[in-house]
């Protein structure tokens, strides 16, 4: 018997691989919580009990230093898994997680989720891909932080926001987010990036009327791109 080919126009008919819809369907027993805008999902010291996924809307990270300092670590949103350090053996948690928006969160307890990514490779694969980009972003900003300019990451931030070059289709607005979190994000001043958002907004680069959200043109991506 020949084996079976796939024309190339049947094989680009075969989905990608839809986390949520496997969570969804797979039958184990999860929790889903909706927040409102500025809610806390976890904080910082909290038992670390479950693994989660953005559903809808968007999830700040951030972490507190002794002294009181907030860090902004990541911005999330739908599609992206976080929480997952208790899988590696985390007690508590290493800082706190927000709805930046109003937002749906899929929570599936430790042990169900060991489970689950034993048996479901398809599922075991999309999250160690998860994990590998979360790993490749972190290492991104750490760099970004250290030789760009203010300027540079906040143009950077703006697009990852809008979800620019994600499989799906950007979203092309930016998250209600205020600029004290943007200052946060990037390690600069509120006034600083007032001033930016004012001349990306004279430069055509983001349609902006001095509140977020606002949308971002692909032209912003030269700010990035230039040396």
């Amino acid at each position: 018997m020949k084996p079976l080919k796939l024309s190339r126009a049947k094989a680009k008919a075969i989905p990608a691989f839809n986390a949520q819809a496997f969570l969804e369907s797979s039958g184990i027993a999860k929790t889903i919580v909706e927040y409102g805008r500025g809610e806390t999902i976890f904080r910082q010291g909290d038992a670390c009990e479950d693994v989660m996924y953005v559903q809808s809307g968007g999830v700040k990270l951030s972490v507190v230093s002794k002294t009181g300092r907030e860090a902004v670590v990541a911005m999330l949103g739908p599609g992206d898994f976080f929480g997952e350090g208790c899988l590696a053996g985390q007690a508590v948690r290493m800082g706190s997680a927000t709805a930046i928006t109003p937002s749906v969160i899929l929570l599936v307890a430790k042990a169900k989720m060991v489970r689950l990514l034993h048996k479901q490779h398809a599922m075991s694969d999309r999250f160690i891909s998860h994990m590998l980009s979360r790993n490749i972003r972190i290492e991104e900003d750490l760099i970004d932080q250290l030789f760009n300019s203010s300027e540079k990451r906040l143009a950077r931030t703006l697009l990852l926001l809008a979800r620019y070059g994600k499989q799906d289709k950007p979203a092309r607005v930016v998250p209600k987010i205020s600029q004290e979190t943007l200052a946060e994000m990037i390690g600069t001043t509120r006034s600083r990036v007032n001033f930016f958002l004012n001349k990306f907004k004279k430069l055509g680069f983001i349609e902006y009327n001095g509140d977020i959200p606002l949308k971002i043109n692909n032209s912003l991506l030269s700010v990035v791109l230039h040396d």
